[in-house]
């Protein structure tokens, strides 16, 4: 990308490090009137001459958990696009290559590096939210309160609680991390407990469609006895019929689910001998009974 030799002796200051105001400067007066194609070998000579810059912000940011490695490929890209945006007139190169090189490196930390996914906008409060509270800790000689960073950054408490919360997924623990000693166990060894009714999941859900196949009395009596835990005779006597009945009833709906869970298609529902004609009578008996 760059070329191999310099026109010019790069300009350093009195204390030995590089002027990049002096040769941005002479690199605006080098590429003046000069056509864009002609300009790429000025560009990179002091995108070169600048490079150790962009390595001592980049440096500043390491030991959090990103590779030095790839801040500093990330300050490089924020240097090139200070140099191709630079005006003079606008002031000095450093300062506006030093901010727009960390905004890079703040922005690959943002999108780049979080265990969880988190909205822009919050991973953006949560930056805000640790330079307030650096700012406020040193001015109290504390840690602020969330009423305190709240009135400092102009942002309703439960924005800043929600910040506050989601910054713990920027790194969270791993579920492979060893416990330590001598054991060969796993943080995620010591989460959760094994759930034993995972296994019959299927079988509810199947159940739970199965039910609505039903006639509604024997859904009802159903839900009654194994959901509402009523004895026979309780159920007996809300649908004005004997416990009996209501023991065939159960025992009936039950053979039934048995039978449909077991087979490719439910099976069609049957009334026993005589059912029809007692289920009306019964219906007309209960009457409002029946809930």
């Amino acid at each position: 990308m760059f070329g191999q030799t310099t026109t010019t002796t790069p300009p350093t200051n009195d204390r030995g490090l590089e002027d990049l105001d002096a040769a941005a400067l002479a690199y605006a007066a080098r590429i003046e009137g000069l056509p864009t194609e002609r300009r790429q070998e000025a560009r990179d000579d002091l995108v070169r001459f600048a490079l150790p810059f962009a390595g001592r912000l980049a440096r500043r940011y390491r030991g959090r958990g990103e590779p030095l490695e790839d801040l500093e490929q990330v300050a490089r890209l924020g240097l090139v696009n200070a140099v191709d945006r630079y005006d003079p007139e606008r002031g000095s190169f450093t300062a506006y290559a030093a901010i727009t090189i960390v905004g890079e490196i703040k922005r690959h930390f943002r999108d780049r590096t979080w265990g969880v996914h988190v909205p822009r906008r919050l991973r953006d409060l949560i930056l805000e939210v640790g330079q307030a509270t650096a700012a406020l800790t040193s001015e109290l000689s504390r840690a602020p309160t969330v009423a305190e960073l709240s009135k400092r950054l102009d942002t309703p408490q439960e924005e800043i609680l929600a910040a506050l919360e989601s910054a713990a997924g920027y790194s969270p623990a791993s579920l492979n991390a060893p416990v330590g000693g001598e054991s060969s166990a796993e943080f995620g060894d010591l989460v959760g407990e094994s759930d034993f009714a995972l296994e019959s999941v299927d079988d509810r859900v199947t159940v739970s469609g199965l039910l609505h196949r039903l006639p509604w009395r024997e859904r009802r009596i159903l839900a009654m006895r194994f959901y509402g835990n009523q004895t026979q005779a309780e159920i007996a006597a809300r649908f004005g019929i004997s416990q009996m009945h209501v023991s065939r009833l159960l025992s009936r709906a039950l053979t039934w689910l048995r039978q449909a869970m077991l087979a490719d298609a439910p099976p069609p529902w049957q009334n026993g001998p005589a059912e029809s004609e007692s289920m009306a009578k019964e219906t007309r008996t209960v009457g409002s009974h029946v809930r």
